[in-house]
């Protein structure tokens, strides 16, 4: 059992690239209307994106849209009970967010989440975003539970594009 309350310190840990897939909203990288993100593990337990919300995610003008913002949320959460290994999925049972200031259009972003406790088919999750000036703009906390058909999803991986796709130029 690990149980950790506040966001781990930045360290200078290697960035692995965990997976996409082709079609998902979050990390679909052939989905035209998804966010197209890109995870990478740079720590035990932890998660990070860097991420430019598009314009055609806003809500009021110059405002990432507050669905978008839960979104990006979840999916880190989700990310980070697959570090070490990137086949076994959790979904969420329960998500708490906290919208502290506007998420703007077009800057950049970093969404950083981390692993608080895993015990059996449960875990907790905490996640933040962080503007350019690194005040948080949300911040959420999830509990996750174990994909109820594992053996399943293990099936469907390939035909969904489930891989690391190299980083882009």
């Amino acid at each position: 059992m690990m149980t950790i309350d506040a966001p781990p310190q930045p360290s200078s840990v290697e960035r692995i690239k965990q997976p996409n897939s082709r079609l998902c909203f979050a990390c679909g990288l052939e989905n035209t209307y998804g966010l197209g993100l890109s995870f990478y593990e740079v720590g035990s337990g932890e998660i990070e994106v860097e991420y430019t919300v598009p314009e055609h995610f806003q809500g009021y003008p110059g405002v990432v849209h507050g669905g978008i913002v839960a979104a990006m949320l979840d999916e880190v959460l989700g990310r980070v009970v697959m570090i070490g290994d990137h086949s076994h999925f959790m979904v969420t049972a329960r998500l708490e967010i906290r919208y502290r200031k506007s998420v703007p259009i077009g800057k950049p972003l970093r969404v950083h989440g981390w692993l608080t406790r895993r015990r059996g088919p449960l875990a907790t999750a905490k996640a933040e975003i962080r503007l350019p000036d690194g005040s948080v703009a949300a911040e959420a906390k999830a509990t996750l539970f174990d994909y109820p058909d594992q053996e399943g999803a293990m099936e469907q991986l390939e035909e969904l594009g489930w891989k690391v796709y190299p980083d882009k130029p």
